[in-house]
């Protein structure tokens, strides 16, 4: 999805209209639309609440109107950022203007190309290159257009953008149709393949709840090499998709809070808890797993999670 500055600004427009109501609360947190952002929120939410006696709310916004949100006093946290995903909203808001401040714990996080076990043993695929082979992407066109097709990620994630380029850098972007489409929809498309035993290939990170549920594999490709990966996003360059090469693995990415850093004068207290939060990549991934598989209620599992891991919570507070 390109970003234009016109839809931007309607987009900030709404998340400023929609703060307006939340003026009264002290801390507003940002949560885009990915599982393990909204159970993170609620975490957060919850601490700040219980153990600062703050007033929060949580407000929904794509990552650069929460960044924006930010910069402008709108928004104060946004729980999650991928780097180097969201490498250029990063270096606009927290190394330039200084406005927003990344805290120094990250969690570690993978993203690749998958498809299941079942695909992997049908088709024979163990490569992403392989997808610019015809005759390999033609196991995975469902519609009879002649073109597999892959999801790529959802309209909004940074890393749709990079599958873009990725796509077009291994050649697969000619032989298969790249899908944009919400997770939830995706993954059921994978449950759905996983049942009926269909092949199929798809964007996939962790943490997540996916390699929990299924058997998947990760396609093979060059290791990532940071002189080979030249990716620009479309809010920097509208000619970003031409410009961008990127025939190599992801580099291993770290997911951190980011938060507005006027937050340090208004709520000092809230600052340095978020300075100090600490999570890995399993205890995202359990709390993931509990929201989206077993269906639990976001607020209240995030009380349960941070009664039962007291010891993690108070560690922030120090």
């Amino acid at each position: 999805m390109k970003f234009n500055k016109t839809l931007l600004g309607t987009s900030l427009a709404v998340a400023l209209m929609g703060s307006t109501a939340a003026q009264a609360a002290d801390v507003v947190i940002g949560v885009p639309n990915w599982p393990s952002v909204r159970v993170t929120a609620h975490v957060l939410k919850t601490v700040l609440e219980e153990n600062l006696g703050l007033e929060v709310e949580l407000q929904n916004g794509t990552n650069p109107v929460v960044f924006e949100a930010m910069d402008s006093g709108a928004m104060h946290v946004h729980p999650e950022v991928w780097l180097p995903n969201q490498v250029n909203l990063n270096k606009k808001f927290v190394m330039e203007k200084k406005t927003v401040r990344q805290t120094a714990a990250g969690v570690a996080g993978d993203q690749a190309m998958c498809v299941t076990k079942g695909t992997a043993e049908r088709t024979g695929i163990k490569e992403l290159s392989e997808l610019s082979n015809p005759d390999m992407a033609k196991n995975f066109d469902t519609d009879g257009d002649g073109k597999g097709e892959i999801w790529i990620g959802a309209a909004g994630w940074a890393s749709t953008n990079v599958e873009k380029i990725r796509a077009k850098s291994y050649g697969y972007s000619e032989t298969m149709k790249l899908k944009e489409m919400d997770e939830t929809l995706a993954l059921a498309e994978v449950d759905n393949a996983v049942s009926k035993k269909t092949d199929i290939v798809f964007f996939c990170y962790t943490p997540h709840h996916m390699f929990a549920l299924h058997e998947l594999v990760i396609l093979k490709e060059p290791a990532y090499d940071e002189a080979k990966w030249k990716v620009i996003q479309p809010t920097d360059d509208p000619e970003w998709l031409e410009k961008s090469s990127a025939p190599v693995a992801w580099n291993t990415a770290y997911l951190h809070i980011h938060y507005a850093a006027a937050l340090e004068k208004s709520h000092p207290a809230a600052a340095k808890m978020l300075a100090s939060v600490k999570l890995n990549t399993d205890q995202v991934s359990a709390m993931t797993y509990a929201l989206v598989v077993k269906k639990a209620d976001p607020a209240e599992y995030a009380k349960k999670w941070v009664s039962e891991n007291g010891a993690v919570v108070d560690a922030w507070l120090k």
